[in-house]
C-alpha cells in the first residue's frame, strides 16, 4: 500500500480541485459561445458527453506533449525523440523533421534485443525475405508456417511446460483467452492492481469478479473462503471453476508477485492459478525464466502461464503456456488463434533467437551477460534513486521502478526537465493510474551503461530538486578519510 504524505495529499486534492473550477468555468464560457453557433447533428446525440471527456479537454490536454512522443530509431538505450510543436495551447501537436538524442528509460527493452543483435537480426531479415512480413492468414487456415510451430515448442520449453500457443499481440492474449478459460458460473479472483487486459478479460468472460488487495496473500485466502461458503450468486450453487489471476512483475508498481503464498493458497481451495509474465519472463531469475525460478516455484504448480514477447525479446505477440489438452483447448476455441492474423513470421524468429541467445545455445555466453547485467543495473539504479531522497517503489530485481510524483503539475514539470536534458522518461497519471498516485516510471535496460546510468541519476536528481519530489531526506554520503602517506625512501 502507498502511504501519501499528508501535506502531499492536500496539496494534490487542491490542485485537482483548482484545476476542475477552471475546467468547469472554462466549459460554462464555451456553452454560452457555442449558444450561436450552427450545430449540424440536429437529433444526434453526441458521440463524446461532456463529462465524460472533461479529463481529455480540461487536464490531459494542457500536459499533451509529455505522452505519445514518438521516436525515429530503434528503442535501444538511446533514442532518437523527434520534436513536436503546438500552435493551439496544446490540443494538437505537429511533428517536427528535427530530433533529439535521448537516454531512453521508458522502453521495455530490458535485455537490449529492442535493437540490432549479431545473432538475432540476420536471421530475422534471412526470414523475411523467406517468408515476407505478413502471413496474411490466422493460424487455422494459411498463417502458420514451420517457425511458429518452432516457436510454439521453444516457448513451452523455455517455461518449463508441455505445450504452449501464441497470438499476434500481447493484450489480446489476456483480453482474448481469459473468456475462453471461465464464463458463466465461474469465480474470478483478480489482484486489484491488475493490468486492463486482464480486466477487460475478465469483464468479457461472464463470470463473478472478486477482487483482493494488492499482492496480500492473506486477503486473497479470506476472499477465497467467503465465496465457496457463499457460492454462486442467488442460487448459491457450489462455483463451476475458480481461477486466480495475478502477474509476475506488476508493471506500474514494480513490485514482484508473492507467488509461493498465493500458489499454496490455491492449492489449499482448489482454485486454478493464471500467472500474467508479461514483465517478468526474461527479465528475472538466474535463467531468465521468470517469477517461478526467482522465488524457486515449480511450474507445475501454475494452471496458466501467461507471458508476453514484447519486453525481454525485442518482437511483439504473447504466449500461453499450460498442459497439452488446455491448449489443444485453446487452439479449438480461442478467437485470437481461429480468427486473428498470425503473428508475423520474422518476428516470431526473433523470439526464438532471443530465447536462443538467452540460454547461451548461440554459442555465446551473452545472454548470462545480459541477465546479470540487468539485474545489477536494476539494483544499482534502485538503490541510488532511494539514497537521493525519492519515493521509489517495486522490490529489487525489478527492471520497473516507479518514482512517485503524486501532484498533477510535477507531471509535466518532472517530463520536461528531464528531456531537457535528453533524458526521455514517461510519466503515467489517470487513468493508468489512480487521481493522486501520478508517477514517473523507470524501465532499466541490459544495454545501459553504467555511464548511462549515471547521467541519468544526475539529471533524475536535478529534476527532483526543481519539482520538489524528494518526499524522503536524502542519505549522508559518506565521508573518505584522507589517510595520510609516508613515503619510505
Amino acid at each position: 500500500m502507498i502511504t501519501i504524505p499528508y501535506l502531499t495529499a492536500v496539496s494534490t486534492y487542491f490542485s485537482y480541485g483548482l484545476l476542475f473550477a477552471f475546467g468547469q468555468l472554462r466549459d460554462y464560457s464555451r456553452r454560452i459561445f457555442d449558444w450561436w453557433s450552427t450545430n449540424n447533428l440536429h437529433g444526434y446525440a453526441p458521440i463524446c458527453l461532456a463529462h465524460e471527456d472533461f479529463y481529455i479537454r480540461r487536464l490531459y490536454h494542457r500536459i499533451q506533449d509529455c505522452f505519445g512522443r514518438p521516436i525515429s530509431s530503434a528503442p535501444d538505450a538511446w533514442v532518437d525523440v523527434v520534436e513536436r510543436f503546438s500552435n493551439d495551447n496544446n490540443k494538437t501537436l505537429k511533428r517536427t523533421t528535427k530530433s533529439t538524442r535521448c537516454l531512453n528509460l521508458g522502453s521495455y527493452n530490458y535485455l537490449g534485443f529492442g535493437s540490432y543483435d549479431e545473432y538475432c537480426t540476420p536471421l530475422v531479415i534471412d526470414s523475411l525475405k523467406k517468408f515476407s512480413p505478413s502471413t496474411c492468414s490466422s493460424r487455422v487456415d494459411a498463417g502458420t508456417t514451420s517457425v511458429h510451430a518452432e516457436l510454439e515448442e521453444c516457448v513451452a520449453k523455455y517455461v518449463g511446460k508441455p505445450a504452449a500457443i501464441v497470438t499476434g499481440m500481447g493484450y489480446a492474449t489476456n483480453s482474448a483467452i481469459i473468456p475462453v478459460l471461465i464464463g458463466k458460473g465461474g469465480l474470478i479472483i483478480s489482484d486489484s492492481l491488475n493490468h486492463t487486459s486482464i480486466v477487460n478479460g475478465a469483464r468479457g468472460s461472464g463470470a463473478t469478479i472478486r477482487v483482493f488487495q494488492h499482492n496480500t496473500p492473506a486477503h486473497l485466502e479470506r476472499v477465497l473462503k467467503e465465496q465457496i461458503a457463499e457460492g454462486q450468486p442467488r442460487t448459491h450453487r457450489p462455483w463451476k471453476k475458480i481461477m486466480v489471476v495475478v502477474e509476475g512483475i506488476y508493471s506500474m508498481e514494480g513490485e514482484i508477485c508473492q507467488l509461493p503464498e498465493i500458489v499454496s493458497i490455491c492449492k489449499k481451495y482448489k482454485a486454478y492459478v493464471y500467472l500474467d509474465e508479461a514483465h517478468s519472463i526474461g527479465a528475472i531469475g538466474k535463467t531468465g525464466r521468470g517469477v517461478c525460478e526467482l522465488l524457486g516455484v515449480d511450474t507445475a504448480d501454475v494452471d496458466i502461464m501467461m507471458g508476453t514477447f514484447t519486453k525481454s525479446f525485442g518482437s511483439c505477440g504473447g504466449y500461453i503456456a499450460g498442459s497439452k489438452d488446455l491448449i489443444q483447448y485453446l487452439k479449438y476455441h480461442c478467437p485470437a488463434h481461429l480468427y486473428a492474423t498470425s503473428i508475423s513470421t520474422p518476428s516470431a524468429q526473433q523470439i526464438i533467437s532471443a530465447i536462443k541467445v538467452i540460454l547461451g545455445e548461440d554459442g555465446s555466453n551473452r545472454g548470462a551477460q545480459k541477465l546479470a547485467r540487468i539485474r545489477e543495473n536494476s539494483n544499482f539504479f534502485r538503490a541510488e534513486l532511494q539514497k537521493m531522497g525519492f519515493e521509489v517503489l517495486g522490490d529489487n530485481d525489478s527492471p520497473v521502478m516507479p518514482i512517485m510524483l503524486y501532484n498533477p503539475a510535477k507531471i509535466p514539470a518532472f517530463s520536461r526537465e528531464c528531456l531537457r536534458e535528453n533524458v526521455a522518461v514517461v510519466v503515467v497519471g489517470f487513468p493508468a493510474t489512480p487521481l493522486l498516485l501520478a508517477r514517473a516510471r523507470i524501465c532499466i535496460s541490459a544495454s545501459h551503461s553504467r555511464e548511462d546510468l549515471i547521467k541519468a541519476l544526475q539529471v533524475i536528481s536535478k529534476a527532483g530538486d526543481l519539482t520538489g519530489i524528494k518526499y524522503f531526506p536524502a542519505a549522508p554520503k559518506k565521508q573518505e578519510e584522507v589517510k595520510d602517506t609516508i613515503k619510505l625512501d
